[in-house]
């Protein structure tokens, strides 16, 4: 029996529902909210140290409050490294003569809303690629939930340091800054990646399973062909309008990836996972799945579909 058959019976168990929609929005809030945290800290700390100003010049007079006078004047973080100390004065000056000293006695708070509308924009910036980030860690749990009840240890690569961990009995949250999981399993040496530029065609793919342990892949530089098991495209954005642009995106890649390997010989697995998918592009996903181009799919708000496709990433 096919793989996807083990948890999809027809194009409609792939289809989202309204309950998953609704449901995936008041995630992204939530995250979003979670993220805006420490911006609404900062902003009371700001908040509370210009208060000791007399006016708004005076806030040149009080040290600590730098960067936020910097971020209220409209300068992004990436923005400072840019600018020279002349232009960073220039730009506060500007802040106190157009904006605060205008305000009156009320130029702590247009200080405070002005930092938050530039802390605002950092904020939705972050959130372009929150259903990403959501859809990869849902995925990592489940993979690491597969590999924990069948008694295989793992280890896990952290995103920022690249380092590698071994599993712990206190893994709660680890998929908050994982980047890659490897195990031994009943076929080998298997380490999974995400978000990997691989070297054959230079395109970026979500999701890489490769029969070597970390070291083995690190020597070999992602250059080993034969080493690719499977390749997967994951797409976490819950918005039904964004769509069928979702599921364009992930079969051009897919496409790519097929046509790349193709021509060195090799015919590595690939697989969808979307958090949004409508009826037409599921008919065209239970195609693909019928007549073999896609080796599995399934959709991500679906637990069943979810765990049965980390069972078979971790069994290939």
């Amino acid at each position: 029996m096919n793989a996807y058959r083990s948890h999809l019976q027809s194009s409609d168990d792939l289809i989202t529902t309204y309950a998953a929609t609704r449901a995936g929005f008041i995630a992204l809030a939530l995250e979003k909210n979670r993220r805006a945290t420490p911006y609404v800290a900062q902003a009371r700390a700001l908040q509370e140290a210009a208060s000791q100003a007399a006016n708004p010049n005076d806030l040149l007079n009080h040290k600590g409050i730098e960067m936020g006078l910097l971020t209220a004047a409209g300068l992004s973080d990436k923005s400072l490294t840019y600018l020279t100390p002349e232009d960073k004065i220039e730009a506060v000056n500007g802040l106190i003569k157009k904006f605060l000293e205008p305000a009156g006695e009320k130029f702590v708070e247009e200080l405070v809303f002005r930092f938050l509308l530039t802390r605002g924009d950092t904020l939705g910036g972050s959130m372009r690629n929150v259903g990403g980030a959501l859809a990869q860690r849902k995925l990592s749990r489940a993979i690491i939930s597969t590999l924990t009840i069948a008694g295989i240890p793992y280890h896990w690569q952290h995103l920022k340091t690249k380092k590698w961990a071994a599993m712990t009995s206190e893994d709660s949250e680890i998929e908050l800054s994982l980047r890659g999981i490897s195990w031994e399993g009943e076929n080998g040496s298997r380490t999974l990646v995400y978000n990997l530029t691989i070297p054959l065609f230079k395109g970026n793919v979500d999701l890489c399973l490769f029969k070597l342990a970390p070291a083995e892949l690190a020597i070999s530089k992602f250059n080993a062909v034969n080493s690719y098991v499977a390749l997967g495209e994951l797409k976490g954005g819950i918005d039904p309008a964004g769509a069928d642009e979702h599921w364009k995106t992930a079969r051009t890649a897919l496409d790519r990836i097929r046509e790349a390997f193709s021509k060195v010989g090799h015919s590595p697995h690939t697989f969808f996972v979307g958090a949004a998918i409508e009826r037409r592009m599921a008919g065209e996903i239970w195609r693909q799945l019928e007549n073999g181009t896609l080796s599995n799919a399934a959709n991500l708000n679906e637990e069943n579909q979810v765990a049965s496709i980390s069972r078979w990433l971790c069994s290939l």
